[in-house]
């Protein structure tokens, strides 16, 4: 039997490692202590709980290793990977943005298009929907996707996999900036004024695709507001939750990383320059 290690027992990790226990694997919770997270649903009573083990306690190596710590967290779990890895493990980087592959040495690591919408407070880790990995499509990554098939755990593999990584930037490159700076969920999204900045953003996000030779439909602005749309009102982002909660923002690894892009192409993209100005702004001290 494979051995599944997760680490991060944030709202991601904990769905995940969720996902691949109920299906009967072999799956270890790694966090920066030893405790537990329970695992609730939005209008449902019932709870999963799961032991969480102290990363710097670990012994052994995993076949496969999900890492769903945020962006900002990554540079604290990279030392703990040699004892942790073997030539032969895979390891799915689960966050948002895009560019931290790069500080990896590892083989065989794939960084997940990820679609799992939650929240963690405290021990308590509430999901809200979806359980969607995206992966480029190859040998590796058809393995992986063959081992966890009685779960519930959604790995889609792509022969576009860029494509992929660029439209889920732009989705979050809207919704989070307006429910990060605004400090509120979804319920924004009812302010007609809000709809179009995140539109004026989304557009944006497209051109700089585009200079970056990857192209979307016309439709896709009117697509990712449909996306919008469909998510409850009460649901915020993690962008929302890190700035309510004080936390250091992914802001480096999506509008950070899309304002890079556009200075490169030279591209005129007021919204985004604007909101990014204003989340590096919220994190200075004061």
């Amino acid at each position: 039997m494979y051995k599944f290690g997760v680490i991060g027992p944030g709202a991601v990790g904990a769905v995940i490692g969720e996902s691949l226990q109920k299906s009967g694997c072999n799956v270890t919770l790694l966090g920066r202590k030893a405790g537990k997270v329970h695992i609730e649903r939005v209008k449902s009573s019932k709870a999963v709980i799961l032991p969480v083990e102290g990363i710097s306690e670990a012994t052994g190596s995993f076949d496969y290793l999900f890492i769903t710590v945020k962006g900002t967290q990554l540079e604290g779990v990279l030392p703990f990977l040699e004892q942790l890895t073997q030539p032969n493990t895979v390891c799915i980087l689960c966050q948002n943005g895009f560019g931290q592959l790069e500080k990896f040495q590892i083989p065989h690591a794939y960084q997940a298009v990820v679609y799992i919408s939650g929240q963690k407070k405290g021990q308590i880790a509430t999901h809200f929907r979806d359980r969607i990995l995206i992966l480029p499509e190859n040998e590796v990554t058809t393995k992986l996707k063959e081992a966890v098939t009685e779960s519930n755990l959604d790995i889609q593999l792509s022969s576009n996999y860029h494509y992929e990584v660029w439209y889920k930037l732009i989705v979050n490159l809207a919704i989070n900036s307006v429910t990060a700076l605004s400090r509120n969920t979804a319920l924004i999204l009812q302010e007609e004024k809000v709809r179009k900045l995140c539109e004026k953003l989304i557009q944006e996000g497209i051109a700089i695709a585009a200079a970056e030779g990857i192209h979307f439909e016309e439709k896709t602005t009117e697509e990712i507001m449909g996306i919008y749309g469909g998510y409850p009102s009460y649901m915020g982002t993690s962008m929302y939750y890190d700035m309510i909660n004080g936390q250091a923002m992914e802001i480096d690894f999506i509008q950070g990383f899309l304002y890079q892009k556009s200075r490169e192409h030279d591209l005129y993209t007021p919204c985004l320059d604007t909101v990014y100005s204003l989340l590096l702004a919220s994190e200075m001290g004061g």
